[in-house]
Formats: C-alpha cells, structure tokens, sequence
C-alpha cells in the first residue's frame, strides 16, 4: 500500500463527510497528531497522524511554499 504524502496547509479530502455538508480539510499543525480545519464551518479536530492517513482519501490542493 502506498504512503499518503501530505504537508502542512494543504486541502485534504476524507473518506467521510463533516455534518456541515463539506469535504475539504486544510491541515493546520502536524506532529505525532494532525490538526485539520474544516474549510465549511472552520470547526478544527485533532486526530493521531495514523488514524488520519488511514481517514484521508487524497490531497486536493498542495501548498505551494517553502
């Protein structure tokens, strides 16, 4: 199985949708846990960064920086 590569700031989509209605997540801190905002209600959730690989479908957007 592959290794989703993700970076801070970009626009993620997961296997399910945010009760708000969107599917679009920008994560917002990395570490042993990910931070990601929803970018419909700005509602933020920490999550262990195992569980979110295994909860991310793919990287939408990729920040460009650095």
């Amino acid at each position: 199985m592959e290794e989703k590569v993700f970076r801070l700031n970009d626009i993620v989509e997961m296997k399910k949708q945010h009760p708000c209605g969107t599917n679009r997540w920008k994560v917002i801190r990395m570490g042993m846990d990910i931070r990601i905002k929803c970018e419909g209600c700005d509602h933020s959730v920490m999550i262990p960064r195992r569980e979110f690989a295994r909860k991310m479908k793919k990287v939408l957007v990729r920040h460009e920086g650095e």
